[in-house]
């Protein structure tokens, strides 16, 4: 789709250091702090992880950490009980099933305990450069139906549709550009369509969804 690639493009000029920012070293890391993004903002994952990064240095530190001690340490991103109970059983599957390490493969990732595909999506495209699909977060969500790139409201189904008009070159790209954007510029309430760098190729200029 051209007005597709036209977007990338000048998001892409827009936005030239966007990227995760959720702060990691390694794939376990980003892992985790993937599962501890939901329903949180990446702002207070990252508050919470330096201390958790250093207290549990491997999957299979996190497989045997005490439940009520991992839930203290991340009570502040929200869902601390599930969210706990995701991380030691996703790290029991990985010492278990990989030695510990973090698989590069999406059918093997989205097999793990608690991990979906946008997860998945996260850690194969930031931590191993594998573009297998398109990450569909809030912002991803949103901008794409009120950019109508899709109509779709179900993630798994926006992915779908995205990755029919995205280039496969673009698709990791895509999701940072696209939550850079809705972070930036085309916010929830008050998108600022004035000064938005795709004003002329968006169909919902100014009107909210």
């Amino acid at each position: 789709m051209p007005r597709c690639r036209a977007i990338v493009r000048r998001l892409r000029a827009a936005y030239p250091d966007a990227r995760c920012a959720l702060h990691h070293r390694n794939p376990l890391q980003l892992l985790v702090a993937t599962i501890l993004s939901a329903q949180c903002t990446d702002q207070r994952v990252n508050l919470v992880t330096p201390a958790l990064f250093r207290h549990y240095r491997t999957a299979a530190d996190f497989a045997a950490a005490r439940p009520a001690e991992l839930e203290a340490m991340i009570r502040s991103t929200g869902f601390f009980r599930n969210k706990a109970r995701s991380i030691r059983k996703c790290c029991n599957s990985l010492v278990a099933k990989y030695g510990g390490k973090v698989p590069d493969k999406l059918d093997e990732l989205i097999q793990l305990d608690g991990i979906g595909r946008k997860t998945a999506n996260v850690v194969l495209g930031v931590a191993y450069g594998k573009a297998e699909g398109i990450v569909v977060d809030t912002h991803v969500s949103r901008l794409s139906r009120r950019m109508r790139l899709t109509r779709q409201t179900a993630p798994e189904k926006i992915e779908q549709a995205l990755m029919r008009i995205v280039p496969r070159q673009d698709w990791i790209d895509f999701s940072h550009l696209l939550i850079w954007h809705g972070r930036k510029r085309c916010t929830a309430r008050k998108p600022d369509c004035i000064q938005c760098e795709v004003a002329d190729i968006c169909p919902k200029v100014g009107v909210k969804s």
